[in-house]
């Protein structure tokens, strides 16, 4: 067996499953866009089995899909204030997706989309594009106000602004980022630790136990970090929405 597929990398590996080539571009199906359709497959069937029978004593799998939903609308709520109710699709359908690819990422022989820089990076991008748009449709040319902090110093002010216009630009990054390299460190943590288990053979017993406790950590930080994205993203709406 080489040792690249000993490496904990090669989890992360983008292979071709359906190769495709249009006007000289490279648009193949890979495991990564395999795994996106099972994760929008894992969301739909989760929200569809969880209301088919909807009743006023809601079972376990509709107060999931209700508590889900729930969870979202207070958070867009709280975060992003008044007026933020019209983004509730955009903010659940984004939250819902990130999670159900940092779980379907966590079954084993699957692959996890959200530990790629372009995937996240690409979903970054849209939050910041519509408040960006939001911003200049809501406020005009008054938006760019964003950047100019009340009371600084007249001294200060060009320095403060160049600061707020980095910082604004760099939401895109240091949003997609957080998600990536999370998923990444995580998951190869667990190829590493898991490959020490199976090396020990029946001294990994103890391991073991360390290798459930590292799972169920993993577990956490998959769920914490799509709600991390997600009131990111409310709080990215709200500053679009009242300029704070």
């Amino acid at each position: 067996m080489s040792a690249e597929h000993h490496s904990p990398l090669a989890q992360f590996e983008i292979k071709r499953l359906v190769p495709i080539e249009v006007g000289g571009y490279d648009i193949s199906f890979t495991n990564a866009s395999l795994f996106m359709l099972v994760t929008l497959a894992a969301v739909s069937l989760f929200m569809l089995v969880g209301m088919r029978n909807r009743s006023l004593v809601p079972g376990r799998w509709q107060m999931m899909v209700e508590g889900s939903y729930g969870f979202i609308a207070n958070m867009l709520k709280d975060t992003a204030g008044k007026g933020s109710e019209k983004f509730f699709p955009f903010v659940f359908t984004l939250f819902m997706f990130v999670l159900g690819a940092n779980l379907v990422g966590m079954m084993p022989y699957s692959f996890t989309v959200t530990s790629h820089i372009i995937v996240t990076f690409a979903l970054a991008a849209v939050v910041f594009l519509l408040v960006t748009i939001v911003g200049f449709v809501k406020h005009g040319p008054k938006f760019l106000k964003l950047f100019v902090p009340s009371g600084v110093p007249i001294v200060m002010l060009p320095v403060i602004t160049v600061i707020e216009v980095i910082s604004y630009l760099s939401r895109p990054l240091s949003l997609s980022v957080r998600l990536f390299a999370n998923m990444l460190a995580g998951h190869t943590m667990l190829k590493v630790f898991g490959g020490f288990v199976a090396a020990l053979g029946f001294f990994g017993i103890l391991p073991v136990a360390f290798m459930v406790a590292l799972m169920g950590l993993e577990f956490v930080v998959a769920i914490l970090q799509a709600y991390v994205f997600a009131v990111l993203t409310c709080i990215y709406l709200n500053d679009a929405l009242h300029m704070h």
